[in-house]
């Protein structure tokens, strides 16, 4: 018998042979006094019965009791032990052990739990690899790789050393970032545009609602070919038809997308070149992959399909177990091929020309510009009160280097660029928003039009 390749992210739990893929499911489960059920099943009665509908027992990963007083006996961890039996059948006579990718965000609590789940169940797990490890198989020459995928509630970020082998740097989970906040942004502006132009309201009832889910994957597919959709949908034996720009599909994701653009940004110092590395999952969704190369830069690239799970067979074939199951962090290179996305309208999110400071907009070029508690005499500086706490005399400064707007944090109490602490440096766009010290100091980026000419 031979291994099988798990990849357990639950938007779409794959489990992989030599010869093909055996089993692709969400992790959602359907719990309903019929009884239970998970995967594509549960998932098309989701918007049915939407108070029975379970998404959450991967991620969440626990023996505490269902919030539903009818099923308090069940616990998330009974809900994934009915997908990991599920699997595992369908995966009958395929292979005889199971190495498992796993997401960001499982944490050693959750993977204990599911490691137990399986003996209990009689699945022999060998292994345990981090999923962007999985799926990291090609060497990128003079540029930082970064992972990405998406889960169900969140955006999945990695970034991958390549010092003779892939392995994990850091981590970062873009919370509420997922496929389901992109899902009811879609079904949202879609149901506008069947009201505006129909007259017909799809989120009317149950049963069209669920319609719009179950079309919506081939809706985007459309979405990142052309720039129209043909929206078509029948209720009651009457059709009805609208149509929408792709373009206004890539703007109701926008705020999502954006999120995951700033916590993107500060893994990647100053100096790096990005190879932005996309599963095939998030590049199904349309103008993220064109966001990531405007606003990060470097260069997309596009995994093979169930690359993670593939990855996982291709250099764990021969793990035979025994003793205690770890994580796995690091694995060698078997330089698989990848595809570069060149998306065709891609621009850079603009180069700041000036900080603003309260009332005051600060001149940004090739002379540093400090900001920090302690000003030097000759030095250009934005002078901060000492009285805030977690500012540093030298915090963070500014720069044009190489036609770009670089922030260099000098500081042991960090400085958060839109949010997020970046390490040591980054280059800074048009609207981003820097913050020293607690609660705080903000600055915003900004572009000021030159009058010449005026």
């Amino acid at each position: 018998m031979s291994i099988l390749a798990a990849d357990i992210n639950d938007a779409g739990i794959t489990v992989l042979s030599d010869d093909a893929i055996v089993y692709r499911e969400p992790g959602i489960a359907l719990l309903d006094d019929s009884g239970l059920t998970t995967g594509n099943e549960a998932l098309s009665s989701s918007r049915l019965k939407p108070r029975r509908i379970h998404a959450d027992f991967w991620s969440g990963l626990s023996t505490e009791a269902l919030p539903d007083r009818r099923f308090h006996h069940l616990s998330a961890a009974d809900l994934a032990s009915r997908q990991i039996e599920q699997l595992w059948a369908a995966a009958s006579g395929k292979g005889d052990r199971l190495v498992v990718a796993v997401p960001a965000y499982m944490n050693n609590d959750n993977l204990g739990l599911f490691l137990g789940i399986c003996d209990e169940l009689g699945v022999p797990v060998v292994a345990m690899v981090d999923a962007a490890v999985a799926a990291t198989r090609h060497q990128y020459r003079n540029a930082i790789p970064v992972h990405v995928d998406m889960s169900l509630h969140s955006a999945l970020l990695t970034r991958v050393l390549q010092s003779g082998q892939a392995q994990v740097d850091n981590s970062a989970v873009v919370e509420d970032s997922g496929l389901f906040a992109l899902y009811e942004a879609w079904i949202q502006i879609i149901s506008e545009a069947f009201v505006q132009q129909s007259r017909f309201d799809p989120l009317h009832t149950a049963e069209t609602e669920q319609v719009l889910l179950d079309r919506l994957p081939g809706w985007l597919a459309d979405a990142s070919a052309g720039r129209t959709v043909a929206l078509d949908i029948e209720y009651q034996g009457i059709g009805h038809h609208a149509e929408i720009e792709a373009l206004s599909l890539v703007a109701a994701a926008a705020p999502v997308y954006q999120r995951i653009v700033s916590q993107l940004r500060t893994l990647y110092r100053a100096d790096e070149t990005p190879a932005i590395q996309i599963t095939d999952r998030a590049a199904a969704l349309p103008g993220l992959a064109e966001m990531l190369k405007a606003r990060v830069g470097g260069e997309v690239y596009l995994l093979e399909a169930a690359a993670t799970s593939r990855g996982l067979l291709s250099r764990c074939r021969n793990m035979q177990g025994g003793g205690q199951v770890k994580l796995i962090r690091q694995l060698p290179w078997d330089q698989a091929p990848i595809e570069v996305i060149t998306p065709e309208t891609a621009t850079d999110g603009g180069r700041p020309t000036h900080i603003l400071f309260e009332h005051t907009a600060y001149t940004i070029s090739d002379r540093e510009l400090n900001l920090g508690s302690q000003s030097v005499s000759g030095e250009r500086w934005i002078d901060l009160q000492e009285t805030m706490p977690g500012v540093s005399r030298k915090h963070c400064s500014l720069q044009f280097e190489n036609g770009q707007c670089v922030v260099r944090d000098f500081s042991r109490y960090g400085t958060f660029l839109n949010g997020h602490r970046l390490d040591e440096s980054a280059v800074l766009q048009v609207g981003d928003l820097l913050r020293l010290g607690t609660p705080g100091f903000e600055l915003r980026l900004i572009s000021v039009e030159s009058s010449r000419g005026a």
